[in-house]
């Protein structure tokens, strides 16, 4: 299996043996895609994590250094189980980063049963709240993100007509269940929905069924290469409809493509250009080393990594030792936290509810921000 290891060591002058350095390190995990088609989002989600455990050990939040122990679920529900058992079976973390729908769900059931917290930044289902009290959500789900697309579009663009191109998994199905439920209530209707399989590359076919369908907007539920393919497939075909998707768009490939410029997207609302001490040092720091603006993913999981900080912080100011169920009573204790875009607070479900932004993709690599909705 793939592996990865960071470690972000801080070394006082007159250390020389690397073993004394490292006696008192601590580790948390992360299962992340880091080969396959979705490779891009695990270096993207990496990018956002090591920064936050750099801020950390510069900080000396901790007694030890902070190791993030990656581990490879190329996207796959069953090679994310693999990963999760080595992490929490085999090097004993109490804390993992999770992300996309399929495989957040089926590590939840080792999460809840080994009493480890795993922090999704990147999957958007709407029943990853409900996966226990170890599972924790660092980003709005498709709920939040859907219905402020939806509103946007029929209330601020006048549209009405919706299809949906959706791939066929738990987080496609979660985007179909939403527009069903959100757009007759604003008097609008989805028309039709097309469902692809995840290995799907060729939609020529598809994008002839959706400019049969006449929308005026079509809804993207895909990830990685494929969505670059739907949307460039869909233009090839002659489909003129505004296309729109979730945070998935906020991906660099995405955000350059000739053919998706000036589809929409959500994500959660982050104002860059915030004073507040913690988001400016994120992006300051973050443009320092990469030269672009930060994303929300690359947002979400600092953000995670920072909660395990705080929370560990905090035991190990009580003499409390550093386990899952600790971690757990430590964040139902907590009011706030001091994260990127802000001080925020966790729903009772492990959850955080945040503003959503609509975006246009313009070429600027973050896309631009043209609404902000209600996270309700």
């Amino acid at each position: 299996m793939l592996r990865k290891t960071l470690s972000f060591l801080v070394l006082a002058a007159g250390i020389s043996s690397t073993s004394a350095a490292l006696a008192d390190d601590i580790s948390i995990g992360a299962v992340f895609p880091l080969s396959g088609p979705n490779a891009t989002y695990g270096d993207i989600f990496m990018s956002g994590a090591d920064l936050a455990a750099e801020h950390v050990n510069e900080d000396g939040l901790l007694s030890g250094d902070l190791n993030i122990l990656y581990e490879d679920s190329q996207a796959l529900p069953q090679q994310g189980v693999v990963a999760m058992n080595k992490l929490v079976n085999v090097e004993g973390v109490p804390y993992t980063l999770s992300a996309f729908t399929g495989v957040s769900k089926a590590i939840s059931t080792l999460a809840q049963r080994s009493q480890t917290v795993a922090v999704n930044g990147g999957g958007v289902g709407p029943d990853l709240a409900k996966l226990g009290d170890y599972f924790w959500n660092v980003i709005p789900l498709a709920n939040n993100e859907v219905g402020a697309l939806a509103r946007y579009a029929v209330n601020d663009l006048g549209h009405k007509r919706f299809t949906l191109v959706y791939v066929d998994d738990p987080l496609g199905e979660s985007i179909l269940n939403e527009l069903e439920k959100t757009l007759p209530p604003l008097g609008a209707e989805l028309v039709e929905s097309h469902s692809i399989a995840a290995s799907a590359q060729q939609f020529s076919g598809v994008a002839a069924r959706v400019r049969s369908d006449n929308p005026d907007v079509v809804y993207v539920a895909s990830y990685g290469s494929q969505q670059l393919q739907i949307v460039k497939q869909l233009r090839d075909n002659g489909v003129k409809a505004q296309i729109a998707s979730y945070s998935a768009f906020s991906v660099p490939e995405l955000q350059e493509q000739e053919e998706a410029q000036g589809a929409l997207f959500t994500t959660q609302s982050i104002e860059w250009d915030s004073n507040d001490s913690v988001t400016k040092r994120f992006v300051d720091d973050y443009r320092a080393e990469h030269d672009k603006n930060p994303t929300s993913y690359i947002a979400n999981y600092y953000n995670a990594v920072r909660v395990f900080a705080l929370l560990a912080q905090a035991l190990e100011a009580q003499g409390k030792e550093i386990t899952g169920a600790n971690l757990l009573a430590q964040r139902k204790a907590t009011a706030t936290f001091k994260l990127v875009g802000g001080e925020v607070s966790f729903q009772e479900n492990g959850t955080l509810l945040a503003p959503i932004q609509v975006l246009e993709v313009d070429g600027s690599g973050s896309g631009k921000v043209v609404s902000v909705k209600a996270g309700d």
